[in-house]
């Protein structure tokens, strides 16, 4: 069974960091393109990172540019948000997602994706 698992999340204060991990089971990640989508309560689904296949070119939202960090660690089939730098409007549910592409190019279009976790909360507040 295909699965993705994320972990990292919880309660921090602004300025703090976390790290978050997407471990994938029943396949490996490395011709896979991911992303890592959040979504705050009562708002839609926001693309944050992606990063194409092996490793490639990545991708940051604005929001996010400068703060986030999006690695992949294929020997370990895991793949990583480091988010530093939080603030209040960080808080959200966060996913990953997965593709397989075997393109060198991110996608960054939620309906591309195969492959979804099962969200770890993000909480920042003081």
């Amino acid at each position: 069974q295909l699965q993705l698992v994320e972990s990292g999340g919880g309660l921090v204060q602004p300025g703090g960091s976390l790290r978050l991990s997407c471990a994938a089971s029943g396949f490996t990640l490395d011709y896979y393109a991911i992303g890592w989508f959040r979504q705050a309560p009562g708002k839609e689904r926001e693309g944050v990172s992606y990063i194409s296949s092996l490793v490639g070119p990545t991708y940051y939202a604005d929001s996010v540019k400068g703060r986030f960090t999006i690695s992949r660690d294929n020997a370990k089939n895991t793949v990583y948000l480091q988010m530093n730098s939080l603030k209040p409007e960080d808080t959200a549910v966060y996913y990953c997602a997965a593709k397989e592409n075997y393109s060198s190019s991110y996608l960054i279009y939620s309906y591309e994706y195969d492959y979804w976790g099962q969200g770890t909360q993000v909480t920042v507040s003081s």
